[in-house]
């Protein structure tokens, strides 16, 4: 008989009820009393929130929009960006930072997509396992877990935990995750910590969590609802 393989993060996960039970509930149900229940809904169809994407890396939002739009103004279609010279594109989209990269990634990601469908739909990907949409999309150069999560969460609501920096310092501030787990680590994980219904709710509570209340350098650990359990408030909370 074979032997089955260990997950690293499915033990953590088994492991962190049995020494902190019920702390994941507790975590999402305090964070919805602050910040409600978001409902999931599609947001851009999803080789526009791939690209957009591609582009918000190491960026703001708002830069990223500005070469998307800009993006979108120059070139007619799809087929018209893949088919344009990497130094072009870079111009276009310099507005969004590094374009430099994220031009032939955007070309990269393009190509795959239309050598894989034939023209530039993503949809065959929510008919995959969610493991393996994420690995067909990680394949592409430049897209790493975090681009491929959110694709797959925000298109197709798919349960995959984007991991940003957000997540990982309010997940790691509370011992969600393990201090010095690496971002492969952390997304892993997250598929066994929450259950899939409850995934979308949990990205969203997290980044908006991360934003206000578990600021990077003022944390406002007075007014956080899940304090009690938080292991940057006390390095033994159950």
């Amino acid at each position: 008989m074979a032997r089955r393989i260990a997950n690293p993060a499915r033990t953590w996960a088994t492991q962190l009820e049995k020494r902190r039970p019920g702390l994941v509930a507790e975590v999402l149900d305090g964070l919805a009393a602050l910040y409600g229940r978001p409902r999931w809904k599609p947001r851009l169809d999803p080789i526009s929130e791939l690209v957009t994407t591609i582009l918000s890396q190491n960026t703001s939002d708002t830069n990223a929009a500005r070469a998307f739009a800009a993006l979108r103004e120059r070139y007619a279609d799809w087929a018209a960006v893949e088919r344009a010279p990497v130094r072009q594109l870079v111009s276009v989209i310099k507005s969004g930072g590094l374009a430099a990269q994220k031009a032939p990634r955007i070309k990269a990601a393009l190509k795959a997509t239309r050598l894989k469908s034939g023209n530039y739909d993503l949809s065959f990907l929510k008919e995959m396992e969610p493991l393996a949409a994420r690995d067909w999309l990680t394949a592409i150069p430049g897209i790493g877990p975090k681009t491929a999560s959110i694709v797959m969460l925000f298109c197709f609501g798919v349960p995959l935990m984007p991991v940003d920096t957000h997540v990982e310092r309010v997940s790691k501030r509370i011992g969600l995750i393990p201090e010095k787990a690496s971002l492969k680590f952390a997304h892993d994980a997250w598929l066994h910590l929450v259950p899939p219904e409850r995934m979308y709710e949990a990205h969203v509570a997290l980044i908006r969590h991360g934003r206000g209340h578990c600021d990077a350098l003022r944390p406002d650990c007075g007014g956080c609802p899940v304090r009690a359990r938080c292991r940057h408030v006390n390095r033994r909370a159950p």
